[in-house]
Formats: C-alpha cells, structure tokens, sequence
C-alpha cells in the first residue's frame, strides 16, 4: 500500500483516485469542484485543503488536469508543488498536453532531485471507471518502473514510450488516428442511413469487414446502435470535443516542429474545432457524427 496524492478529480480523475482506494492504496485529494470532492469522500478517498497539502506526505503525487497552463501553475508557481515535493515522492502527470510542457516541468522538478513521469491515458471515462486504462509513460525506466504498481490500479496495460516527454508525443499520436477514425466511421454510417440502411445492421457488417475499428466496434457514434455509450445517452458523459480539439492543435504543433505531414489530422482538427465553436464543446467527441448529416434534399 502507498500513500497517494491526487489532483484533479474530473471525469476521468474521479475513477482514477477511486480505483486507487479499491486497490488498497491509501489517497488524499483535491479539486476546486466540491461535488468532485464529495464524491471522492464517498469513494473513501481523504479531502484536503490544497494542491499543496495533497502533494505531503505522499510517495506518490499524480495530476490529472486540463491543459498545459495547469500543469505548469500546480508544479511550478511560487506556490505549487515544487516548493513541497519531497525528493521520495514520484510526480505521474495524466494530463494530456504538450511534449514541451512535460519535458519543462520535468526538467524543473528534476533540478529539485524529484522524479517526474508524463504518463498520460488512453481508453476513455469508461476505462477510467474500470480501472482498465493504458497509460503511456515518457521519463527514466527507473522511475516508470517504480509508478507501475500505482498505474496497475487505473489500468491494464503500462508503455515506456522513451525518455521524458515522449508519452505525451505517443498520446497524440493515437487521439489524432482516433478522431480521423471517429470522423470516417461516422461519415459511413450517415451514408448508409441516407440510402435508408438500418445503421445497427451496417455497423454489424463493417465490424465484419476491413471497416472494423475502435470507434465503430466499441464507441458507436450512431444512437441506439449500442448501449452504454456516450451515443445513446445525447453525447454525454465521455470525452469532450473541446478536449479532442485541444489534443488535436498539439499534434499540429507537434506536426509544425518536426515536419511532419498530417493532412488528415489538420482537416479533423478544422472539424473539431468549427463543431466546437458551433456550440458542441462540451459534448462526447462521437458528436462529430451530428455534423457529417447528409443536407436535406
């Protein structure tokens, strides 16, 4: 059993701390939500004060937050964990965000003699409720190795991507084949309905065929097709499409800095962005299936 910090307690934090508990881990938290703070009481978890407070007496601290700007205020302000990490405690970082950002944070806690890993999630709210996530770890083996027993608590599979910063690299390898997944399985199904398909039966066919993926077999976009998905319940409850477009414009910046070409990744991140702004932000990214309706003739 280790003691366990833990910060941010969104949709996908809140199952994360909890699985935590339920593997025997003892673990004191903090968020600004009080209705997130109430429910990780409810799940036995310990409520504190501040970031700060959660990040003492800890072996392990671990940050699940929105964005770069978070992160680097919670490490690294004059207030932040930086000024009370002891150099025994682990940093794991969850949150999705830069390369830069990780390896800068990192490398300030490093100065420190704190070890720091970005260990950012793949597999959803779903997964983060099932304890089932993957977790993709940038950093020194020593020090992913070490995270493993906390990490094996929220998840089943654990990657070493390479050094520091190169799990978030990973992450946003993987969400921008995921968004592009998302959009081509929605476009297939929309046309399909169009030519009067019964889109259960076309999602049954293509999951048969060489159309089969992630997003058609287990995140069906389509409502009623499956349940106990963010579809079937009006988009809620999942992954929002503010965020996929957040992780979209870093693997574009990604993109930028190194050359790379991603043709496709920079169309869907024009679709995500302009669904967004359209006022769909705070729905499940399977939402993008309500964009790609065929016009009415």
């Amino acid at each position: 059993m280790a003691n366990v910090g833990f910060i941010g307690l969104g949709n996908m934090g809140g199952p994360m701390a909890a699985n935590l508990v339920k593997g025997g881990h003892k673990v004191q938290v903090f968020d600004l939500s009080d209705a997130a703070l109430s429910a990780a009481k409810e799940a036995g978890c310990s409520i504190v004060n501040s970031a700060t407070e959660a990040a003492t007496q800890v072996d392990f601290i671990v940050t699940m937050l929105p964005a770069d700007k978070h992160v680097k205020s919670v490490y690294l302000a004059d207030d932040g964990l930086i000024s009370v990490l002891s150099k025994d405690t682990l940093a794991i970082d969850c949150s999705t965000i830069s390369a830069e950002t990780a390896r800068f944070v990192g490398a300030a806690l490093k100065e420190k003699g704190i070890d720091f890993i970005d260990a950012p999630v793949s597999g959803g709210v779903g997964g983060a409720k099932a304890g089932t996530l993957t977790f993709i770890c940038g950093g020194e083996a020593g020090a992913v190795a070490r995270a493993r027993d906390v990490l094996q608590a929220m998840g089943k599979n654990i990657f070493h991507a390479g050094e520091m910063g190169a799990g978030q690299v990973a992450k946003i390898c993987n969400n921008m084949l995921l968004s592009v997944l998302m959009v081509g399985t929605s476009e297939a199904l929309q046309l399909g309905i169009a030519h009067g398909l019964d889109p259960k039966v076309l999602s049954q066919i293509m999951a048969a065929s060489s159309g089969s993926n992630w997003t058609l077999d287990v995140y069906n976009p389509c409502p009623g097709v499956m349940d106990n998905v963010p579809s079937s319940n009006g988009y809620q409850g999942g992954f929002l499409v503010d965020l996929m477009s957040k992780d979209l414009g870093l693997a574009q910046q990604a993109a930028l800095a190194s050359g790379a070409a991603t043709p496709m990744g920079a169309l869907t991140h024009n679709l995500y962005r302009s669904w967004s702004q359209l006022g769909h932000g705070r729905e499940d990214f399977s939402s993008i299936f309500n964009y790609v309706k065929p016009i009415s003739k």
